[in-house]
């Protein structure tokens, strides 16, 4: 078991930001102790490092909290729970996120080329005053 801030420090997610993703629920309520402090799982632990992942790679919170709402696809297959509309949901998501991420990759591309093109100019001029 871990303390929040413990969990803070191996997923790099603050103490404050873990409190906050439990207040909207984002994050499931983790058991506390006899002295009501949070105590983490290996799982809580795991769950909180894809919440950061999905976080990293731009996903808007709302998204993210849409995504996690109904719970953890494996055990409701586990159950033997219907998930179809539970993965429709996370997939209209998913693509969602990709065409942006995908935008992103593009103008990150056009950003670099022109960076690229401005050290090319920068050396160019550089090479031309020491030829002087």
């Amino acid at each position: 078991m871990y303390s929040i801030s413990q969990v803070a420090e191996l997923t790099g997610v603050s103490a404050y930001t873990l409190r906050y993703y439990e207040k909207i629920g984002v994050l499931p309520s983790p058991e506390r102790n006899s002295g009501g402090m949070r105590k983490f799982s290996e799982r809580d632990l795991r769950f909180v490092r894809f919440l950061n992942s999905l976080k990293k790679t731009g996903m808007t919170l709302e998204d993210i909290t849409e995504f996690v709402r109904d719970g953890c696809i494996l055990e409701k297959i586990d159950a033997g729970q219907d998930v179809h509309n539970s993965i429709d949901k996370r997939m209209e998501i998913l693509v969602k996120h990709l065409h942006a991420m995908e935008a992103q990759r593009e103008e990150l591309e056009r950003v670099i080329t022109v960076t690229k093109e401005k050290l090319a100019i920068y050396r160019d001029i550089l090479e031309k005053r020491e030829e002087r």
